[in-house]
């Protein structure tokens, strides 16, 4: 288990001016754990999403592999916008490679989408306003490439309000979640939940490089 703390991205979006309910919840996030074999990484806020964000950059590695990546933003706006029917937005991506004969399976989208929904129900987090798109990408190869196997991707782009408890809400189930999503997304099982009752997730049937 890893701590998010020493991946942060910095920027003045953490400084004192900053909204206390956004640095409460900025650092709920950089004190989360994350799964095994996960990995963060410092990643850039973006600036024209929101007045203020944070974002953190994550890989499932195993055996020196990549399995999946992704990233997790997490936006403030202290007047709130209508989208959003809240203050706060979590943005996120995962991906990773398939097996190519997996990618044309008709249900995939919605499988994929269960997967995230799976996640968050296994650790007992509630969203508003959750909307996303499922994209899946093949790629054959011809001439002097024509030696290498098709190729497949799936990608998860998901964004949704969490329910702001005490003035900033529980980002960290909400991370955690995430990190779950990316686990099963490199065909990982999941890690036992806190509850020995919580649904679980079939993993995803990765590539191997």
């Amino acid at each position: 288990m890893t701590a998010a703390r020493a991946h942060q991205s910095e920027g003045p979006e953490h400084g004192e001016t900053a909204p206390a309910a956004f640095r409460q919840a900025v650092a709920a996030l950089t004190a989360a754990r994350t799964p095994g074999a996960v990995h963060l990484e410092p990643l850039p806020a973006p600036r024209r999403l929101a007045p203020h964000a944070h974002a953190v950059g994550a890989s499932v590695v195993v055996d020196e592999e990549e399995l999946a990546d992704g990233r997790f933003v997490l936006l403030h706006d202290p007047h709130g916008q209508e989208a959003w029917q809240g203050t706060f937005r979590v943005v996120t991506l995962a991906r990773a490679e398939l097996e190519a004969e997996m990618a044309t399976d008709p249900l995939l989208p919605e499988v994929t989408w269960s997967w995230l929904t799976g996640a968050l129900e296994a650790r007992g987090v509630q969203v508003r306003q959750p909307g996303g798109t499922v994209t899946r990408a093949g790629s054959s190869f011809f001439g002097q490439l024509g030696g290498r196997p098709p190729e497949a991707e799936i990608e998860l782009r998901a964004s949704w309000t969490p329910p702001a408890s005490f003035g900033f809400p529980d980002v960290a189930a909400h991370f955690g979640a995430w990190c779950d999503l990316l686990r099963q997304c490199a065909g990982l099982p999941p890690e036992p939940p806190a509850e020995p009752d919580a649904p679980g997730i079939v993993p995803l049937p990765h590539r191997r490089r």
